[in-house]
């Protein structure tokens, strides 16, 4: 659905470029766009390249694992429904790992092999867990250690400094999480609550 949005607003912008005889500014535009669109890939993925390599580095030094060790004792608490040594957790462990560094795309495949165990333990009904909303709610709100898009994304637009906005992230994200599995906590009880 969203790519006919997406077509349909393209198409009638094009149209009423003809109609009004400036084709020239949105052609102009369009290229203008493209490279900027690549120039800010470009320096998204050097970005991304580093923290992904600093990731590795913190997994082959053991930091990925005393940070799952630490996060276990809570992770085990907020996903009462999941055995401790069950594949769905070290899934979910490495998925908060990755969104603690602001690697969201290093994160999702962690977070789809979670559902994906998380559905075998709801016996592949097609209706979401509690613990699966539980994940997802927390996924979106993530607490994120290091912005590394964002940062990127201020480097390449020349902030003077690019790294500033580290403490205001960690404060926003910590507040949306803990705002989040409250919201959360408050709705688990009521599905259980109509569940009986």
């Amino acid at each position: 659905m969203i790519n006919v949005i997406w077509a349909l607003m393209a198409s009638i912008g094009i149209i009423y470029a003809m109609i009004n005889g400036t084709m020239d500014a949105v052609n102009e535009a369009i290229f203008k766009g493209a490279n900027d669109a690549i120039t800010l890939v470009i320096a998204l993925t050097s970005v991304l390249v580093f923290w992904l390599g600093m990731m590795r580095i913190a997994e082959e030094a053991g930091i990925l694992k005393g940070l799952s060790k630490v996060f276990k004792p809570i992770v085990t608490r907020i996903f009462p429904d999941i055995p401790p040594n069950h594949p769905a957790m070290g899934y979910i462990l490495a998925n908060f790992s990755a969104n603690l560094f602001g690697l969201g795309n290093a994160a999702t495949p962690m977070g789809i092999k979670a559902m994906e165990e998380m559905k075998k333990l709801n016996n592949g009904s097609n209706h979401a867990s509690n613990s699966m909303i539980t994940f997802l709610v927390i996924n979106t709100s993530s607490i994120t250690l290091v912005p590394t898009q964002i940062i990127a994304i201020r480097m390449q637009y020349g902030s003077q400094s690019p790294t500033e906005i580290v403490g205001t992230t960690l404060i926003a994200t910590v507040v949306t999480t803990l705002a989040a599995l409250i919201i959360d906590g408050l709705l688990r009880k009521r599905r259980e609550f109509h569940s009986l």
